[in-house]
């Protein structure tokens, strides 16, 4: 049996257009990706390693791992634990609309 085509991103447009709850979802998410993505770019930059952070925080490893790979969300205290040794700030800034 063939695969079947299935056009993933016009699903999801098609998806936030027509429910509510999943456009929220979707949305909070995205969010949530993109200011992991930018922990991990930043830890890469600076050349230090998932063990150094677990030296440097106290936050183990397999945890750090489990964030990066957004298999797990951080807490808020740990957010800032990991931001304070890459160096950064965390700012909540209006959105550009």
């Amino acid at each position: 049996m063939p695969f079947e085509k299935f056009d993933v991103k016009e699903y999801i447009a098609s998806q936030r257009d027509t429910d509510p709850d999943f456009k929220e979802a979707w949305d909070s998410s995205r969010m949530e990706y993109r200011l992991l993505g930018e922990l991990v770019k930043l830890r890469k930059a600076k050349g230090i390693s998932q063990l150094v952070l677990e030296e440097r925080t106290g936050i183990k490893q397999q945890v750090i791992s489990r964030i990066e790979k957004k298999e797990s969300s951080p807490t808020l205290r740990t957010l800032c634990a990991l931001a304070d040794v890459l160096d950064v700030e965390i700012q909540l800034v209006p959105r550009q609309i």
